[in-house]
């Protein structure tokens, strides 16, 4: 299993350190991926957690004020980069377009990006959740190539489930990864949107899910363990 922690805008320097010292402590199988803010990503290696990024340019390094490029990710050592958040989509703008190009330029210093996909309340309500996801699959993924296409990781985040607390049924992630599966039968799919400690164990049951895509719940290294728990038993 795949567990992508997705700090966000979260952690100061200190409590990052005090944050990593609990997070050193969880022995799980699963393979880790810490997703800390730009400031925390250099601050410290840890054995046996794989680094990944919140976000990358879609430029060149150069003179692009306040943008972090994909070759300086890859001086940080960070194997993973999160693009296409469904907050960075709504508050940042960031088109399909710019996703592609961003995805293109982290493949160039191979760095494996996660893409997130996923439908609005409304767009669901509508039927439109395949079109939605169609658009966002293709428009990233039209100058891949198949190798990369395989090494792409997804992740399905229905944005009416983010900090919700609320997720869709079994039968509803199912539908919608064999979906996925359709574009990408050999890329890993990760499952986001209020999945805790709670509900895994209803979660794990879907046997599609590769992962999980983790916002609030990565702030909480005990609530964390007993998800890894929960998740590996």
């Amino acid at each position: 299993m795949i567990v992508a922690l997705n700090n966000k805008s979260n952690l100061t320097k200190e409590e990052y350190k005090n944050y990593i010292e609990d997070l050193i402590k969880i022995e799980c199988q699963s393979k880790i991926i810490l997703c800390p803010t730009f400031l925390n990503l250099g601050s410290m290696t840890v054995k046996d957690i794989h680094l990944g990024a919140q976000n990358v340019s879609s430029t060149a390094s150069g003179a692009y004020t306040g943008e972090v490029s994909a070759s300086q990710l890859k001086s940080y050592n960070a194997e993973y980069c999160i693009v296409g958040h469904s907050e960075r989509r709504e508050y940042q703008k960031e088109s399909n377009e710019e996703i592609s190009l961003k995805i293109n330029k982290l493949f160039t210093e191979g760095i494996i990006p996660i893409l997130c996909v996923g439908e609005t309340k409304e767009q669901r309500e509508n039927n439109q959740v395949e079109a939605v996801l169609k658009e966002e699959i293709l428009s990233a993924t039209k100058t891949l190539s198949n190798e990369e296409k395989s090494k792409l990781i997804i992740a399905y985040e229905p944005i009416w489930s983010i900090g919700t607390g609320i997720i869709p049924t079994n039968i509803e992630i199912t539908a919608v990864f064999k979906y996925i599966k359709e574009f990408l039968p050999d890329s890993k799919i990760l499952y986001g949107g209020s999945a805790n400690e709670k509900n895994v164990d209803i979660l794990k049951e879907v046997s599609l899910i590769d992962g999980y895509l983790l916002g609030g719940l990565s702030l909480k290294p005990q609530d964390l363990k007993i998800f890894l728990n929960k998740l590996e038993n």
